[in-house]
């Protein structure tokens, strides 16, 4: 029976999904955008899992999308059947979105490589947290194409828009100690220390916070970057009301008026 492509098990409150082809460097298939879906879905059935890790197996975090899906030998309609836009459309784009929009806050713990849609897949997740031998390549230049699955906005936003140009028009290695210098990532592991322990440890001091809260400050945050300041104030209004109504709210205030730890349930 062949081994899944994406394992998914759960550390307490926290949720592991570990991408699973390491003979491709986790290089993402079709199936194996499915196979996540899958992982995705079982966090947002199960309320006791309160956040997600994302890593990959063996020596790398994730090459982008495996070649070998496109077919490129010659013969008729080989445009068509080489194009990436189908599959970026069918495939890549939801992961992003699904990611994106999960009830409760991702950290990707970048193990090695992520190239491509895989440093994507990085800077998707709520936070990162990187081996101290880690990179990130934005490869597409060296192929002829742009960086996708999210690419251009995430650099623009988190590099600004210099560094994202560097980034994006030379396909340079990043280290992990420039990626979190330059704001791509939130943390490097220390030497020696495993960059998926560090990553669930961080989770799991996600998962006792008020889940609701968190993931609506991270839709916030997002807003900004394309809101006016009339807009922001309206949108923070409006999110401070609807948490309002939320169990963690009253369990929070009345912690903090009774000086004790809150209790939250992400309710």
């Amino acid at each position: 029976m062949t081994e899944s492509t994406v394992l998914y098990e759960t550390r307490g409150a926290v949720a592991l999904i570990t991408l699973n082809r390491p003979q491709s460097l986790n290089s993402f298939t079709r199936a194996m955008h499915q196979a996540l879906w899958q992982a995705l879905d079982r966090i947002e059935a199960d309320k006791s899992v309160r956040a997600a890790v994302i890593t990959g197996a063996g020596r790398g975090f994730c090459a982008g999308a495996d070649l070998a899906e496109f077919d490129f030998t010659e013969g008729p309609d080989r445009i068509q059947r080489a194009d990436p836009g189908p599959i970026i459309e069918q495939a890549f784009n939801p992961t992003v979105r699904r990611l994106m929009a999960l009830r409760v806050p991702t950290v990707a713990a970048v193990n090695g490589v992520a190239a491509g849609a895989g440093a994507s897949l990085a800077m998707t997740c709520d936070l990162a947290v990187a081996a101290s031998n880690a990179s990130f390549i934005q490869a597409f230049s060296k192929i002829g194409l742009i960086p996708d699955a999210g690419g251009t906005w995430f650099l623009a936003r988190k590099l600004g828009l210099a560094r994202a140009m560097g980034c994006a028009l030379l396909g340079d290695k990043l280290s992990a100690a420039d990626a979190r210098a330059w704001g791509m990532i939130w943390d490097v592991a220390p030497e020696g220390q495993d960059c998926v322990e560090a990553a669930l440890a961080l989770a799991q001091r996600l998962a006792v916070l008020p889940t609701q809260a968190l993931v609506a400050t991270r839709r916030t945050l997002r807003a900004a970057a394309s809101n006016d300041l009339d807009a922001q104030l309206d949108l923070e209004r409006d999110t401070q009301s609807a948490l309002g109504r939320t169990h963690d709210y009253f369990e929070g205030v009345a912690a903090f008026l009774q000086k004790r730890p809150a209790q939250f349930k992400g309710e």
